[in-house]
């Protein structure tokens, strides 16, 4: 996806990366650094992305730490986040918006005003309105997003930059919108990960049989996080014009589907408690435009990149210690 002529566009230039010690960060910050690429990652996490980039310890809460590390910057990544599982954003809501809305609001400013060459702002699935497939050409404000809180804080960064582009013809603002993404780096703490993590941590903790929620049915957009840390670059390079793409895998794949991929990779017996919820039925993305617009590929297969994580994993299971966590 990323030819000779982009990665030289990168090298040599001066990178900012928020949340580049995050899962879809450290790989922004791997693939940059490859590029030539003097890249800085920001963040309340006590990690190092990559040897290459030095790491800013800080808050992203305040605008003058924001504006201070954003100066002189020829490129921003906003990839810093908060992730969680669904349980905990509808407990903690304002453990996700408030400091979301805090760092969005920060950085896109600090990169207003030090006339950032590119910026591109990693918002979410969940700041669509409920659906099943989701096209950007279909999104509308009309409707709350399906994940109210975190979604709704997500949708007023992607406002945020279109109030740039109406007062200002902000035209250096790139916006994705990335599906459920799993990989190297996720959060693994089992009180509060999302579904991939969890099932890992909890088989890495001897639950036999792993006890899934729901039927299986439900149907997922999983993507991998070096595919679509990949995206990011293209948009960053390529930009995403008056709007925003998004950046899945294209395909969706029931629970049980995941869970019978997983099995390929270690060996484990489960079995679904349909006494739970489901979740909603369907959630998938059409990447039809960013394929067209910035050469979005994804080419990570659901076994290949599960196998890379729960090696990773495995090598890495208490990582989520030195990280953040909101919900603690």
């Amino acid at each position: 996806m990323i030819t000779p002529e982009i990665a030289a566009s990168f090298s040599g230039r001066s990178v900012v990366v928020t949340g580049g010690t995050g899962m879809i960060g450290r790989q922004i910050v791997t693939q940059l650094c490859d590029m030539g690429a003097r890249v800085t990652t920001l963040s309340l996490d006590k990690l190092q992305a990559d040897p290459r980039a030095p790491h800013v310890y800080g808050d992203l809460a305040d605008i003058s730490f924001c504006k201070a590390q954003t100066k002189g910057a020829d490129f921003v990544v906003h990839a810093a986040g908060i992730k969680g599982s669904v349980e905990v954003t509808k407990s903690r809501p304002a453990s996700f918006f408030v400091p979301l809305m805090a760092m969005n609001t920060n950085v896109l400013e600090a990169c207003r005003v030090n006339g950032v060459g590119k910026v591109v702002y990693t918002s979410s699935i969940g700041a669509y309105a409920p659906g099943e497939v989701f096209r950007e050409e279909d999104d509308t404000f009309d409707q709350p997003p399906m994940d109210m809180f975190p979604g709704w804080a997500k949708r007023m960064a992607e406002m945020q930059i279109q109030a740039y582009r109406i007062e200002y013809g902000a035209t250096n603002f790139a916006i994705v919108r990335p599906c459920n993404v799993y990989g190297p780096g996720d959060n693994f703490d089992p009180a509060n990960a999302m579904v991939v993590p969890s099932l890992m941590a909890r088989l890495r903790g001897g639950e036999r049989p792993l006890r899934i929620w729901g039927d299986g049915s439900a149907v997922r957009d999983i993507a991998y996080s070096k595919d679509v840390a990949t995206g990011v670059i293209l948009a960053l390079h390529h930009g995403t014009g008056d709007g925003f793409v998004n950046l899945g895998s294209g395909t969706g794949v029931s629970i049980r589907q995941l869970v019978e991929a997983l099995r390929e990779v270690v060996d484990f017996d489960f079995e679904f408690d349909t006494s739970k919820s489901s979740g909603f039925p369907r959630r998938v993305m059409d990447i039809s435009k960013a394929r067209r617009l910035i050469g979005y590929d994804p080419s990570t297969t659901l076994t290949a990149g599960l196998r890379e994580t729960w090696e990773w994993y495995l090598a890495n299971h208490d990582e989520h210690q030195k990280k953040v966590n909101f919900f603690r």
